[in-house]
């Protein structure tokens, strides 16, 4: 019962707004800094239980941030000429 009355408590809470959480100590994160934050915690917990693997999800990431980038410098040079 303890177990469900911790599982209730944490729906209550909204984590779903980027800034909701108060600070309680140290200097305010920025957006950037707090999502960040977030989502190396979610691919941690993530690749704890066995859902994903950590390794591979930065492997695909590094291939999609260099597509994007390379996408992103043709267009540059597309309108330059």
């Amino acid at each position: 019962m303890q177990s469900n009355k911790r599982h209730r408590s944490a729906e209550d809470t909204n984590v779903e707004d980027v800034g909701t959480f108060k600070k309680i100590t140290g200097k305010e994160l920025t957006s950037l800094e707090e999502i960040s934050a977030r989502l190396t915690t979610l691919v941690e917990m993530l690749d704890e239980k066995g859902i994903i693997s950590k390794k591979e999800y930065h492997r695909t990431c590094a291939m999609r941030l260099h597509e994007i980038s390379k996408a992103t410098s043709f267009e540059q040079l597309d309108e330059e000429i």
